[in-house]
């Protein structure tokens, strides 16, 4: 009986030493996996295409730019990658509604709040990793310092209003001098101003008021400009018009004269040669521009008349017309009277 129960024992520990030794192949077999994982995948490593990496073999760093897959040697070679997109954050604003970094004073000593919002990337990736332990913080700190300076220089109606831009450019060109000076792989994109407000609403108030009247008033003057543009030319229009008007009078008084002198020129020259002539025919002509109208009658010594010019009508509509007609006559009247005895004319103008 106890024969039986040694063999039987034996038995079980043959088994379990059998069992023992494959537990320990497997186990093996199992770490050996797991190492040949671990090393193979320690052994690549991809960068996208907004990355670069920095591989650092040794404590010797290296940058990486090209997008896609690439190899390293494990536990030998460490990779960090960095970030190139543009990034940002804001100067003077935080969420939780403090704005202790905002407060700032200008150079005509006035109180403002002004929010900035700055944009970098990073340029050198090894720069950004291993020479400085916080590029961000610098260039914020710098941002901070280079804003201070700046608004310390203009007036609050300048911050508020039109010295916007001006400053925004001064700022940021006061950055990139400090970051090239300092060289720590980051640059500096745009800073730009958010918001710019006094201190109290009642300032904030008086400030837009003033806004809106420098609003008003480029407005007027855009209106008096686009008035002054429309007049000018129809002020010049008229300007020429009354020009040529006044050439062409002139030049027209001009040839007047002119003919009036060659008139009086020939006048002359038929007046030297033929005196008397020239003068009865003169004093005919100034009578009858003086004397349109003139009746001449001839009278004898008899006392009888005769009408030589105008020949009267033959026909008279009325007595009263045939009186009127001889009152205005009269007014105007040469009479000729002829004597019978010695053949001498008189004539006599009433």
């Amino acid at each position: 009986m106890f024969g039986a129960r040694k063999k039987t024992n034996e038995t079980v520990n043959r088994m379990m030493k059998g069992n023992t030794g494959k537990g320990k192949t497997v186990v093996k077999v199992i770490a050996a996996v797991v190492v040949l994982f671990v090393l193979v995948s320690q052994s690549y490593y991809s960068i996208q295409e907004e990355e670069q990496a920095v591989v650092c073999t040794f404590g010797s760093p290296k940058a990486v730019t090209t997008p896609g897959l690439h190899f390293k040697i494990p536990f030998i070679q460490t990779v960090t990658k960095v970030n190139t997109t543009i990034q940002g954050f804001s100067i003077g604003y935080h969420a939780n509604g403090e704005e202790a970094d905002a407060l700032m004073i200008t150079s005509d000593y006035n109180f403002i709040f002004v929010d900035f919002y700055a944009e970098y990337r990073v340029t050198d990736p090894v720069k950004a990793l291993y020479a400085s332990q916080n590029p961000q913080m610098i260039l914020k700190n710098i941002a901070q310092n280079c804003i201070r300076t700046t608004i310390g220089s203009y007036s609050v109606d300048s911050v508020l209003t039109t010295g916007k831009n001006e400053i925004q450019s001064n700022i940021k060109q006061m950055i990139l001098d400090k970051l090239e000076d300092y060289d720590i792989g980051i640059q500096l994109v745009n800073i730009t101003i958010q918001d710019a407000t006094p201190p109290t609403a009642e300032v904030e108030n008086a400030f837009k008021e003033v806004e809106t009247a420098k609003q008003g008033k480029e407005t007027a003057l855009n209106n008096a400009n686009k008035y002054r543009n429309e007049q000018i030319p129809n002020a010049e229009a008229e300007a020429d018009k009354i020009l040529q008007d006044a050439e062409a009078a002139k030049q027209e008084r001009i040839n007047e004269a002119n003919g009036q002198v060659a008139r009086f020129n020939s006048m002359y020259q038929e007046y030297v040669k033929y005196p008397e002539v020239t003068k009865k025919r003169m004093f005919y002509e100034a009578m009858e521009d003086i004397l349109p109208d003139v009746k001449v009658v001839i009278q004898s010594k008899d006392g009888s008349t005769s009408t030589i010019l105008p020949l009267d009508s033959f026909v008279t509509n009325d007595d009263s017309s045939s009186d009127e007609s001889a009152s205005e006559n009269t007014s105007g009247t040469v009479r000729t009277g002829s004597s019978i005895d010695d053949g001498t004319d008189h004539t006599e103008e009433e």
